[in-house]
């Protein structure tokens, strides 16, 4: 037998000897291996960002803090704990609160990405004395992924005269295998916005942000939904953020119904309709309630932002694909909205779908913002002047664009 497992079943004996055994004990699950995305961990850049930003202590302490609790409860109460402190963390860095430590600038997103994934891989692999049923080791990891990713940390302060609220949301890096190195300027705006007042022409707006992951299966399982469902009747705008071309911002019109296959962070692709409650009444297109016009028009950074109207659909009673500058026609299928067919146009197609099913979409602007891509300097270093100053300037431009929104609505 080996010694794991006659550990595990002493203690079960022991338990059950002293009446402290539960059901759940006797079904104990056995560890998860390591996704593709924790994988990634062990490689060089992801250790030297944690270590250079001082987010290297997250893992072990949180591994302590878990390896104490003494019941399934108190392991809960420590991942709520642990994962809402990393993401207080994270934004309190980017915005300059609290000691600074390491040499990485402060408005990075890395660190909260990889930190998280050095969380969830102690989850995963946790074999606890008393006991963790699967069911209970995915609810922990749950409750890991939405605290830490502030979509439970979305409150607003009590209306008063002339307060608007506003929601922006993020995501996580995506393409590492492709560039190990590669952040999201829409993480770091998530991080530099969140909690943060900006003046516009109708008054004061209140900003709330949370990330979200880069997993066909997060979004199949409803985590837009259930994150955004009782927060958009309580807000004056939204618009999801994702990084998208080379040089410049993009309002997206039209949000296509379609996954193209393009993998995930766990390496997975699905080509699809994109599943959603009651597929009977989906639409095969969504569109944006955002000023557009007023966000195009207005001078908010230094890169140009477009209107982009163009989709790729299969006409009705057509079987092939046809680019179209200008938007849908009626009864076609989607294989792209104007964001792509990849997550950033899921998310955008999942929000303002709840927007509509919700009865919001007369009177909540809402849509989806595609940043330039952040670009690093020459020389293949894990940060560098212009990688900063790129990260700045978009983060800058989308606090702008916001303010112009929020102004125009």
């Amino acid at each position: 037998m080996p010694s794991s497992l006659r550990v595990h079943v002493g203690a079960l004996g022991l338990a059950l000897l002293t009446g402290l055994a539960s059901p759940v004990t006797a079904h104990a699950a056995p560890a998860a291996a390591p996704t593709v995305e924790e994988q990634r961990l062990d490689r060089a850049v992801p250790r030297e960002i944690l270590t250079r930003s001082g987010f290297d202590s997250v893992a072990p302490e949180f591994a302590r803090a878990l390896g104490a609790a003494r019941s399934y409860a108190q392991a809960r109460a420590v991942v709520v704990r642990e994962g809402s402190a990393l993401w207080r963390r994270a934004v309190d860095r980017a915005q300059g609160r609290g000691p600074a430590v390491g040499d990485l600038s402060a408005g990075d997103d890395r660190p909260l990405y990889w930190a998280r994934l050095g969380m969830t891989r102690e989850v995963r692999g946790w074999e606890p004395s008393f006991g963790l049923s699967a069911a209970q080791r995915t609810a922990l990891l749950d409750e890991l992924e939405r605290t830490s990713r502030g979509q439970t940390d979305l409150a607003y302060p009590a209306r008063t005269k002339g307060l608007k609220r506003v929601l922006v949301t993020g995501f996580d890096p995506f393409t590492l295998d492709r560039d190990i190195r590669i952040a999201n300027p829409s993480g770091a705006t998530a991080l530099a916005l969140d909690g943060t007042t900006v003046q516009t022409a109708e008054g004061p707006a209140r900003i709330e942000t949370a990330v979200f992951p880069v997993r066909w299966q997060d979004f199949t399982d409803g985590t837009v939904e259930r994150t955004l469902r009782a927060q958009l009747p309580q807000v004056d705008l939204f618009t999801t953020v994702s990084q998208g071309r080379v040089g410049r911002f993009d309002v997206e019109r039209t949000n296509g119904a379609w996954r193209g296959g393009f993998g995930d962070n766990d390496n997975i692709g699905r080509t699809e309709t994109i599943p959603v409650s009651d597929p009977a009444s989906q639409p095969q297109w969504t569109s944006t309630t955002l000023p557009y016009a007023a966000i195009v028009a207005a001078a908010t950074g230094p890169f140009p932002v477009f209107d982009n109207t163009s989709v790729t659909e299969i006409p009705a009673g057509g079987t092939e694909p046809v680019e179209r500058p200008d938007g849908p026609t009626p009864g076609s299928t989607a294989r792209e909205g104007g964001g792509g067919d990849y997550l950033s146009n899921e998310i955008a197609y999942r929000a303002t779908l709840l927007r509509d099913r919700l009865g919001l979409r007369g009177s909540l602007p809402g849509g989806h913002v595609h940043t330039p891509v952040l670009q690093f300097g020459a020389g293949g270093a894990v940060t560098d002047p212009e990688f900063v100053r790129n990260r700045e300037r978009i983060v800058g431009q989308v606090r702008e664009i916001v303010r112009t929104a929020v102004s125009a609505s």
